[in-house]
C-alpha cells in the first residue's frame, strides 16, 4: 500500500459493518429532536474506536415514499433531545422493492471505494463514543416503512 507524501498511512478498519432496521415504529415530529420519539439505533460505536459508513439507503416496502432522518448522539439507549443532532435526511422510494442511498452524504478525505462519476468520496464517519439513529419524519406507526441499512467498517 502506498504512503502519501507525509508517510502517513490510510486509514484502515478492522472489522466491516454492516447493519439493517426495520422503520415501522421508527418515528419523530419534525426535524429536530423536542421530546418523545421512537428512533432506532443503526449504529453503536459508543464503546468503540468510531467507524466509516460508506453507504446507507433504505429499500422501500409499500407504495408510500417516507422521510427518513438521521441523528448523531452521545447514547445509545434513547435520543435524548439534548444529545441529538440531525445530520441528514432523505426520502424512500414509493414503489415496493426499490432502493434509495443518502446522496448527501458528506464529502470523504478517508479512503472508501470510488463509486459513480463525482470527482471525490463520499463517507460518514461515526467518531468515538457517538451513535447513529434514524426515524421517520412522522408521528404514525405504519407496517409498509421502509427498512434502513448501512454498511462499512470498524476503526
Amino acid at each position: 500500500m502506498a504512503a502519501t507524501s507525509t508517510n502517513k498511512q490510510p486509514l484502515l478498519v478492522d472489522n466491516v459493518l454492516h447493519y439493517a432496521v426495520n422503520l415501522d415504529t421508527a418515528t419523530n415530529n419534525g426535524l429536530d429532536i423536542a421530546g418523545t420519539n421512537t428512533a432506532v439505533l443503526l449504529v453503536d460505536a459508543t464503546s468503540t474506536d468510531g467507524a466509516i459508513v460508506e453507504d446507507i439507503y433504505a429499500i422501500a416496502r409499500g407504495n408510500v415514499p417516507y422521510d427518513i432522518n438521521l441523528y448523531m448522539s452521545s447514547a445509545n439507549d434513547y435520543l435524548r433531545p439534548n444529545q441529538a443532532v440531525l445530520v441528514g435526511t432523505f426520502k424512500s422510494d414509493a414503489t415496493a422493492g426499490l432502493i434509495t442511498r443518502w446522496e448527501e452524504m458528506p464529502k470523504s478525505l478517508a479512503p472508501v471505494p470510488q463509486v459513480g462519476s463525482e470527482s471525490f468520496n463520499r463517507a460518514f464517519y461515526i467518531p468515538r463514543g457517538r451513535s447513529l439513529w434514524a426515524a421517520r419524519n412522522s408521528t404514525a406507526n405504519v407496517t409498509n416503512a421502509p427498512i434502513l441499512a448501512c454498511q462499512g467498517g470498524w476503526y
